[in-house]
């Protein structure tokens, strides 16, 4: 798991497997958000997998994926709605963390300033500069 920190709030990564829930609870997060679908490689764990071994946990756990269809102003809301939730951390991830980082770059428009959040989502590794236009709008 190469986990990279995007805020005190949010950290994201590529796929992760049901035994790294654990080392995520160690680590103190309190939530996990899933932006990726099921069925995307033979080798990915199902989201209900995840899901249990974050229950388990007693973690929260959202599935908000992000397919072929693109983003669109749900899977934002329901991003901030999980970001907003959560009684601490977020984990999100997907295959690399890009759609993760850019999912919640989007839910931050308009509540922080877009160069702050490209700024934060460079620092984890993460070119979101082509979202600059959307950034500024809530």
């Amino acid at each position: 798991m190469d986990l990279k920190r995007i805020n005190d709030h949010v950290s994201v990564s590529g796929q992760i497997q049901p035994e790294d829930v654990a080392t995520l609870k160690q680590l103190g997060f309190t939530a996990i958000v899933n932006n990726r679908p099921d069925g995307e490689s033979p080798d990915q764990p199902e989201g209900a997998a995840i899901e249990a071994a974050a229950k388990a946990a007693g973690l929260a756990y959202h599935a908000i994926p992000l397919g072929r269809d693109g983003v669109n102003p749900d899977l934002v809301a329901q991003t901030r709605a999980a970001l907003e939730g959560s009684a601490g951390p977020v984990f999100c991830y997907c295959r690399s963390g890009t759609r993760s980082t850019t999912l919640w770059a989007l839910s931050q428009a308009g509540e922080m300033p877009a160069q702050d959040i490209i700024a934060q989502a460079a620092e984890a590794g993460y070119d979101m500069s082509h979202l600059a236009g959307y950034l500024g709008q809530k």
